[in-house]
Order: structure tokens, then sequence, then C-alpha cells
């Protein structure tokens, strides 16, 4: 097993001529750094992985100022690696053979708003909490909202999802169409602001999810949704994890139309409970939304009830107010650093599977089970709804073995899943931790299909390189 400092392949750094950082510092200015501090910055992320910083950093401001870094790096067959707010679980940002680092925090404007047709274009480095803010008065939102304020660019460049999957799908069903710099620094665009198309290769497919490897992403179009007329939250205890879990399954296969169904076991709600000052009961937890009309609302949270107490579900909470709502799920999205608060100094190696929902309760209580004979700390959340599930194993980076016994469990785990036909990450991306597993999971075949075609995309395998596989 790999220390927390040590990368799953070996690493040859390459070398950045001095000729290039003049030439972008000539381009960018103060804009291009080299400090020390600031390639830190941009050299870490949530994943358990530390790596050299990047050579430099560039803050892009547009799309022609990508296409011009990114031109340069192609001149010199130097690395580029975008970067967003840095909030990536799986190391989708490290710079593993070095290079530079194209920050587009700063090209953060909501471009165009069609509320007629319901859409809206945007830079890359516009956070989902930022587009929903400005886009209020509309009455429109945009629903994928992953646990960290992630960057729009960032979330389709790895195809999130998060709590309101459920119900509004993922970014790969939200994205209508992209402008990408490819990896000799041309500019395209796919797709259109049209609901369908039958025109050629779906590229805006391809390059959702692609984490950087294929193109940078400077502007998006996304589909945008009417905030519903009535929306209510529960929370419903109960005494068992596999009950929870049996209660969503039940609502799912019963075609309940639920917005958000999330699993929060003893360990979560004790984290949240300390971290959010709440008093939440301390036991394995459902949060649940209801979007829609008044009747429409009431006539779904009755169902749920009634299914939840059957499950032996109880200590029923509901929030109607959109200030008792948004603390609840501003809880829940705070989830990941309340759970690093349980062991000071610690980090996490986080699990991300998926499977088809009538396995979810088994695959869950067997991943409990083997957790707690670990003697592991840990705890879990899940986008239950749609059969995704994460345990963070809380490591202390000063003892190897605490890492060794973290990846022996989530391999277990993860080959569980594909043994139920489910997928070894159903949000967060390969980056660097899950490649071994995308070889198990879709065969050596298919993932030498995908080198095909990064290499014709990239041919000096300059974008974002090491990440999903290594070439």
């Amino acid at each position: 097993m790999n220390a927390p400092s040590e990368l799953p392949f070996r690493v040859e750094p390459r070398e950045v001529p001095a000729a290039m950082i003049d030439a972008l510092k000539a381009r960018f200015g103060e804009r291009c750094s080299t400090a020390l501090a600031v390639r830190e910055q941009h050299g870490r992320d949530e994943s358990p992985f530390d790596v050299r910083p990047p050579d430099a950093v560039v803050f892009c401001e547009s799309t022609e100022e990508v296409a011009a870094a990114v031109a340069l790096a192609d001149r010199y067959a130097v690395p580029v690696i975008p970067f967003g707010v840095g909030s990536s679980l799986e190391g989708h940002l490290l710079a593993v053979q070095g290079g530079i680092s194209i920050d587009v925090s700063r090209m953060n404007r909501v471009l165009q708003v069609n509320p007629e047709d319901l859409t809206v274009m945007l830079e890359p480095g516009v956070t989902r909490e930022q587009l929903n803010r400005e886009i209020r008065d509309t009455g429109l939102f945009f629903p994928i909202d992953p646990g960290a304020n992630a960057s729009l660019g960032g979330m389709a460049a790895t195809r999130a999802s998060g709590t309101n999957a459920v119900r509004y799908g993922t970014m790969r069903e939200n994205v209508l169409g992209l402008t990408v710099v490819t990896a000799s620094g041309e500019v395209i665009r796919t797709g259109t602001r049209a609901k369908k198309s039958s025109a050629g290769y779906d590229l805006t497919r391809l390059m959702v999810g692609s984490e950087g490897t294929l193109g940078v992403i400077t502007e998006i179009t996304l589909k945008l949704y009417p905030i519903p007329e009535a929306i209510s939250a529960a929370v419903v205890v109960f005494d068992r994890i596999e009950s929870a879990v049996n209660t969503t399954i039940q609502m799912i296969q019963l075609g309940l139309p639920i917005a958000r169904c999330e699993l929060l076991d003893v360990n979560a709600v004790r984290a949240v409970n300390r971290h959010d000052k709440l008093n939440l009961r301390e036991g394995p937890m459902l949060l649940m939304e209801f979007h829609g009309s008044e009747a429409g609302v009431k006539e779904q949270a009755e169902m749920a009830q009634q299914i939840a107490r059957e499950n032996g579900g109880e200590d029923f909470q509901w929030a109607t107010t959109p200030e008792e709502r948004t603390r609840l799920w501003t809880a829940r999205h705070r989830a990941y650093f309340a759970g690093l608060q349980m062991k000071p100094g610690c980090r996490t190696v986080t699990t991300d599977t998926c499977v088809p929902i009538s396995r979810l309760t088994e695959c869950i209580s067997q991943a409990v089970a083997d957790a707690e004979d670990a003697g592991l700390q840990y705890y879990i959340v899940g986008h239950v709804g749609d059969g995704n599930f994460h345990i963070a194993y809380l490591i202390d980076p000063a003892q190897p073995q605490e890492r060794e016994t973290a990846e022996r469990l989530n391999d277990q785990l993860v080959h569980r899943a594909l043994a139920m036909e489910g997928t070894c990450t159903g949000e967060h991306g390969i980056g660097l931790h899950k490649q071994g597993f995308l070889v198990d999971e879709a065969g050596s075949g298919a993932v030498e299909m995908m080198r095909t075609l990064k290499r014709a995309l990239d041919p000096k395998n300059i974008l974002n390189p090491g990440k999903i596989f290594t070439l």
C-alpha cells in the first residue's frame, strides 16, 4: 500500500523551460505567479495525496487567455492542469508531472440568462451558490449541489451530482453545451441551447466527466428549473441503518417523486451536531425533501412518513420555512468538514460507490461491518435515493497502517459494488485514486479506447496528465 505522500504509479516530472515561464509572465504579468505559497495552494486538494506543487500558476480571465496559456504549453510540451476552487477528492488538480496550473476562479461571470428557455450560460469559475444567488429573481434555480461550494467548471469536468440527483439528474443531464480550449490552444464549441440535437458526435458528453484531460472548459450552458411552488423537508431517525436504507428503496420503487433523500449514519449525525450546534437525535437518519404543488408535497410527505414508520422510523421533524430547510441542508453539505473535526489533524480516504437501488442495503450493511471489524474511525453519508453513498475513513497521516487499512476497506467495498453491477465512482471521478478500479469496472478494452481518444485529442499528453489512466 502507498503512504499518503505516494502515488499509485511511477511519475516522471517534466521540465518547464525558463523561456516558457518568461513568456507567461510577459503575457500575464502579475497574474502568472511562481511564488511557493501560491503554487502550494494550487497543488493540494482534499485527496490523501501529497505531491510537488505546479511550477507556476496562471490566473486567466477569459477564454482567449486560457487559449494563449494552453498554446504556450503546447509549444513547450508542458502539462496544464485546470483549477477551480480546489475541492476535488480524488487528486484531479495535482501536478503529478509538474507544469502549469490554470486558475479559472476569476472567470466567474454569469454571461446570459434565458428565463424563457430555462437556460443559463456562464464561465467555469462561477460556483453553484453564486449562480443560484444571481438567478433568484428569475424564479429559477440550478439543482446540482455537491457538498462543497464547487465551481461549475469543475463540476462539469468531474460529472458531479449531489443531493438533488434523484430528481434532477447529474451534470451529465444538465449541461447543454460547452466552450472548450483544446490541447493545441484552439477554441471549440459543443452543443447549443436547444434541448436536443442529432448533429454529429456528442462532444459535450465527451468533455463532461473528462476531468480536464481532453480540454479546458471555459464556458458552460446549463439547464435551469422553476423554483417549486411548495417545498417541505423532513428528518426521520431509525434504530438501524438498514431500516433507513430500506425506507429509501421502498420509496423509490413505489415511484414517489422525492427530490432529495440523504442518509447520515450515527457518526455523521454526531459530527454535524457538534459542528453546527444542532440537537438532532443521534441515530441513523434520513433527510428528505419534497418539491411540487402544495397538495402534491403534502401527499408525498404523508406517503413517505407512512413508509418510514413501517420501517421503524420515528422522531419526524418537518422543516417548511426556508430558514429551517437551509439550516438542515447546510449541515449536510458541511458533513465532510464536520467529520474531519472528529479526529483533529486527520485526512480522509473517501469512497464513492453507487449500486443498483435493490442492492443498496446489502452493500451498506457489509461496508459497515467491515469498518467496525477494522476498528478504523469513519462516518457515512449518502445520496441513497440514487444508490450512491460515501464512507469517509479518517486516517492519521503519520500512521501509514491507517492508510493501508482504509485502502483495504475501500478495495473491498469497490469490488463488492462491482459484483453488484455498480460503479467505483458515482460522482467524484477517477482522478489518481481509482485508476485500477476503472480497469476492473470498464475492462481493459474500454480503457484502451479511452487512451486512444486521449492520444488523438492530446498527442503531447499535456492536458492534466496522469489522471483517469496513465499513457
